[in-house]
């Protein structure tokens, strides 16, 4: 059983930070795409939105377990219903990055796309063309950005509260060193 640490480590800010440009990237150029109509092939902003997506998959899955395995204590000084809120809102904004990865991963699989990451590393579909579960899941793919995008608002909502207004030092526990 891992100790838990009072702040978060170089390797824990490093993952979120990363995860929070690729996504300042990502969910614009989602936006962004245009509609996908019957036999569309990608072209490269898709491929791109697409290796970024799998990226963050892939770093989020990382993150996940580095957080178990490297465990920071609850900010001790923050009220019960603060801390529970806190958590929640973490656990859910990695289970909606996952699903929203996963969803558009199932989606382009199910369009019989060739995917690759970043045109290097080829993945294999998810499902097969045309899968009706595919098609199911591609609605999933165009909503759960928007909650995403809540979970965020949310997020950073709540740390710039604690920063201005609590002026607790929440913050300081995620800012990269230079920052703080």
């Amino acid at each position: 059983m891992a100790v838990e640490q009072l702040h978060y480590g170089t390797v824990a800010k490093l993952f979120h930070w990363v995860i929070v440009a690729l996504l300042t990237v990502q969910l614009p150029l989602g936006w962004l795409m245009p509609d996908i109509h019957r036999d569309m092939q990608p072209g490269q902003a898709m491929s791109l939105h697409i290796s970024i997506g799998l990226t963050v998959l892939i770093l989020i899955v990382v993150r996940f377990g580095w957080r178990l395995t490297h465990p920071v204590a609850p900010e001790s000084n923050l009220p019960g219903w603060q801390r529970i809120s806190s958590e929640l809102v973490h656990w859910l904004l990695y289970l909606v990055v996952f699903l929203t990865t996963m969803t558009g991963w199932i989606f382009a699989s199910m369009r019989g796309w060739s995917l690759s990451l970043f045109g290097i590393i080829p993945l294999p579909g998810l499902v097969g063309q045309g899968s009706q579960f595919g098609r199911a899941v591609g609605g999933y793919h165009h909503s759960l950005p928007w909650v995403l995008v809540g979970l965020i608002a949310l997020h950073v909502a709540a740390a710039l509260v604690h920063l201005f207004y609590y002026r607790d030092g929440v913050m300081r526990r995620m800012l990269p060193q230079v920052l703080r």
